[in-house]
């Protein structure tokens, strides 16, 4: 029982760290601009792709770093030249161009790279095992997941709460005019803004690309899940990210492992099942196969008895 417990713990913690380095971007983004990136896990995948490339011709520890920014040169340019323009019009024209940017960059995947999933691979350095436990092997690729990802907190948080740009940019969001007045460009904060959000999902994407898989679907696999995510966690709270993909990471890696069913459940709590209860739906689904929609159950819960989310404190 330890060791499922542990071994469990570890894959939903490297899980839910991923989904923080999706969500938290997605976070920063609304936080301080106020706009909900419908493209968000679009520059997830494109972070992928790029960097598979890119560790063809200069090796994945060059794209590590080379991918992210090329992310997030194309979401400042994106901002600068069309979401900029649409701002003044409110929220539904803002998720509507998001919205189409995220069909317009998979269509530009797959005329570039093809619909079939690519061969992006782990580097040498990442394959095998980091430590076994319980005879249970722990890869090297989950372990960097988790540490790129509480590197990326941390260095996210100096940022907004320790450096004057940092101070600027959150001063941007509440009192734009007096912001403007001393001489900063808002307009350019935001569009550093956007683009920094669009290179985390870009950096999780080359990280995440070739631990699971690199392919057109992979944004549409994850883009409900980081919505849950951002709104269980509290909309536009980094903290409140950070704790919701650890709350969903570690719920549905466990779900998924657990192959009891409704009826043997009640069976082990002393209710009297027969035979033909486990004939129904209901209680012949197995724990496993309900995980998938037990971050969407939580949400609704989330929104139930706390509709600002774990952490939220944001009003509009």
């Amino acid at each position: 029982m330890s060791e499922f417990v542990t071994i469990s713990l570890l894959n939903g913690v490297s899980y839910g760290l991923l989904l923080f380095m999706l969500s938290s971007g997605l976070t920063l983004i609304f936080s301080m601009m106020g706009v909900l990136n419908f493209a968000h896990t679009s520059f997830y995948m494109l972070g992928a792709y790029l960097a598979y490339t890119i560790s063809g011709l200069v090796g994945f520890w060059a794209a590590l770093v080379l991918a992210p920014l090329a992310v997030f040169a194309l979401g400042a340019l994106f901002e600068r030249y069309s979401l900029r323009r649409v701002h003044k019009w409110g929220h539904v024209p803002e998720l509507l161009v998001t919205f189409g940017l995220s069909y317009l960059i998979l269509e530009l995947v797959q005329l570039i790279w093809g619909r079939s999933t690519v061969p992006y691979g782990l580097p040498t350095q990442l394959q095998g095992p980091l430590f076994t436990l319980y005879g249970t092997q722990f890869p090297k690729s989950r372990s960097f997941i988790m540490l790129v990802a509480l590197v990326m907190l941390a260095s996210v948080w100096l940022l907004l709460t320790r450096t004057r740009i940092g101070l600027v940019i959150q001063a941007a969001l509440t009192h734009p005019e007096q912001v403007e007045a001393l001489g900063h460009n808002v307009p350019r904060v935001f569009m550093l803004v956007f683009g920094g959000g669009a290179a985390l999902a870009g950096l999780a994407g080359v990280i995440g690309g070739n631990t699971y898989v690199t392919e057109p679907a992979m944004a549409a696999s994850v883009g409900s899940i980081i919505f849950v995510v951002v709104v269980v966690g509290g909309m536009g709270s980094l903290a409140g990210a950070f704790l919701a993909s650890l709350l969903i990471g570690v719920i549905q890696t466990f779900a998924v492992a657990l192959d009891y069913s409704g009826a043997s459940l009640l069976k082990s709590a002393g209710v009297v099942v027969t035979e033909q209860d486990f004939a129904y739906p209901l209680l012949s689904l197995t724990i496993s196969q309900v995980a998938p929609i037990l971050p969407y159950l939580f949400l609704v819960l989330i929104l139930i008895f706390r509709p600002r989310g774990l952490l939220g404190t944001r009003e509009d």
